[in-house]
């Protein structure tokens, strides 16, 4: 090809098709789309930093982090389930309630008839199960709405938790059984004021991390896809290492690894895993996209929304768990707006109301800006009214941004 010829068919209407960027260019233009892409973390950047900011950095004390995990854990194993359902364009209203109820039966198993604690647990996510299996069945093949299948739900598991517990509480439990809720991996190499356990879990994580990105890269640059400039790559992995670091380092200096985390880290790469590589992930997408083009499409969407109520009430068995297990009782107000924060956290973590959209990662992001503002608030002294009214507002204003990226992406 000719020089002429290059120069035609680089220019249309006297304008290039494809201008000439430098380097500086290039790097902005990947720093600014990768903070859009990355608005939620950034959004958890700034409420962590404004109540460190607003507490006097108590926020950020050790014992404060690492209580932030135990505390909004069951929330967390929620959200998992709850944004994989609102995906698929559904809504779960129960999920609460049947806390409550797997929480009281756990009760009964581990206290009442002296089963062994793990003997007690699987019991309790089996009957999770079955409640899945029990409103799965009512929304995938008799076609009543989600929403009002979880409202009878939330309704009818309530009233047999309080049956349950007879309007009473529940407890003590096994030891082994409110580690679930309350207990650290710690001093496994002997005592020291900072735990080497929890180090050595960081630097395993970061090196999984780095080794994971580097080999994204080099397979999108196999595949002639376009990757960021390599100083915003290594930019973004030295900040995370960071991250990681300081996180690790919270937890190591108070009493290491919450189990509560180690259950949470497994659900994490679990359900993400399922949702980006494999065919049950992609189906759940397509139906929350389009319904009716996935099932011309063959795809069997009552299987799959059967499936998706089964896995919630198994987590909301999980969570209920761990819930009864940090208080070390089962309770009858147990449960009370669990799928209020569940369902805020998936939408503040990206989650669609119309669904399609939403991911693990974003959901639990979510899950953790909600859990620093009720810290930061508690430890403000904030009353429980003003709690409520912030935590409305933050939702609000999530689902507006949604919307409006929509519209200026021109969507309806």
């Amino acid at each position: 090809m000719s020089d002429t010829q290059t120069q035609q068919s680089d220019t249309v209407a006297g304008g290039l098709v494809n201008p000439p960027q430098n380097k500086f260019t290039s790097w902005v233009t990947h720093l600014v789309t990768d903070l859009g892409k990355n608005g939620i973390f950034l959004a958890l950047l700034f409420v962590v930093v404004l109540f460190a900011f607003l507490t006097n950095g108590i926020l950020l004390r050790p014992q404060n982090i690492s209580n932030l995990i135990v505390q909004n854990g069951y929330i967390l194993v929620l959200a998992i389930g709850m944004v994989m359902v609102i995906i698929a364009g559904h809504i779960d209203l129960s999920v609460g309630s049947v806390a409550a109820f797997i929480g009281a039966v756990s009760g009964v198993f581990a206290v009442h008839w002296g089963l062994p604690w793990w003997l007690a647990i699987v019991l309790s996510l089996a009957v999770g199960a079955l409640v899945g299996v029990w409103q799965g069945f009512w929304v995938a093949y008799v076609g009543i709405p989600a929403f009002i299948v979880t409202l009878a739900g939330m309704l009818i598991f309530r009233g047999l938790a309080l049956a349950v517990l007879g309007n009473a509480n529940i407890g003590s439990f096994p030891k082994e059984y409110r580690a679930l809720g309350n207990g650290y991996i710690t001093d496994v190499f002997g005592k020291f004021d900072v735990d080497p356990l929890t180090l050595i879990v960081a630097a395993i994580a970061v090196v999984a991390l780095i080794v994971q990105q580097v080999r994204q890269r080099r397979g999108r640059l196999a595949y002639g896809q376009e990757v960021e400039p390599i100083v915003w790559f290594i930019v973004k992995l030295a900040l995370t290492t960071v991250a990681i670091g300081l996180f690790a380092f919270a937890l190591a200096s108070y009493k290491g690894i919450p189990v509560t985390l180690v259950v949470l880290a497994v659900l994490v790469l679990l359900y993400a895993t399922i949702m980006n590589r494999s065919v049950f992930g992609r189906h759940v997408y397509a139906i929350g996209g389009n319904r009716h083009a996935a099932e011309l499409s063959g795809i069997k969407t009552r299987k799959i929304d059967f499936l998706l109520f089964v896995n919630m009430g198994v987590l909301s068995a999980l969570a209920g768990l761990i819930f009864t297990a940090r208080l070390n009782l089962a309770g009858p107000k147990a449960g009370d707006g669990f799928e209020l924060e569940a369902i805020s956290a998936a939408f503040i973590g990206g989650a669609a109301v119309q669904g399609g959209v939403g991911t693990i990662g974003g959901v639990i992001i979510g899950g953790l800006i909600i859990g620093v503002l009720n810290n930061g608030m508690s430890i403000l002294g904030l009353g429980i009214e003003w709690q409520q009214a912030v935590k409305g507002l933050v939702l609000l204003l999530a689902v507006a941004f949604d919307v409006y990226n929509k519209r200026r992406g021109g969507g309806n």
